[in-house]
């Protein structure tokens, strides 16, 4: 049986993506979530300095979304057909420029950084949330199977649904511009192992 291990801080974030896929699965994996005082110990022997990490029988593999396409393949939620895949990935790519652009907002929101919340939130955070899921909502309609590629589920359906879930825990009137967002995130959150692993994960902010 393989083993898989995936590394990745005590929160959601940049490591949920591959407990998600792991979980969709039914996969048994090692959360291995590291404390935030042992990271610089172990920090220099990872491949570019950073989490999450996904270790196959031992073989390590960085950054999150080549994690996600990994294991997107291996589990069959990366497309029906190439097309699809690419379709895929480009969805993932965006929504990776998405949270860049949005970065600074969500560093201050969660007190990795000093600024103005209320002024980032304005000029940052929510100019970036519309263009995006305005993005977003076209694959979704273009779709028309609830899904944001083809008619299954893929791995951008998981990244996309935890955002929009984390989104409507903070501010649900925000989704009120996209409800179609809403029920996404519902009709992939009902997933019966997704929704298995919602209900029995540790529970943190982000």
């Amino acid at each position: 049986m393989v083993h898989y291990k995936v590394s990745y801080f005590p929160i959601r974030g940049a490591g949920e993506i591959a407990r998600q896929i792991l979980a969709y699965a039914g996969q048994d994996f090692e959360d291995n979530r590291i404390p935030k005082e042992e990271w610089p110990a172990i920090k220099p022997s990872t491949p570019f300095g950073q989490l999450p990490l996904l270790e196959v029988d031992g073989k390590v593999l960085a950054q999150s979304h080549a994690i996600a396409r990994y294991l997107a393949r291996q589990f069959g939620i990366n497309g029906k057909c190439a097309w699809e895949e690419a379709q895929v990935n480009s969805v993932a790519d965006q929504f990776k420029d998405y949270l860049n652009e949005v970065r600074p907002y969500f560093m201050v929101k969660m007190g990795f950084a000093e600024g103005d919340a209320d002024a980032l939130a304005k000029d940052v955070f929510v100019p970036g949330f519309k263009k995006h899921y305005g993005f977003f909502a076209n694959f979704l309609k273009s779709s028309g199977s609830g899904y944001l590629v083809g008619d299954s589920l893929t791995f951008v359906d998981l990244l996309i649904a935890q955002h929009t879930s984390d989104l409507l825990a903070a501010n649900p009137a925000l989704l009120d511009e996209f409800p179609q967002f809403k029920g996404h995130q519902e009709k992939v959150h009902s997933n019966a192992n997704i929704k298995k692993w919602l209900e029995t994960r540790p529970v943190t902010p982000f």
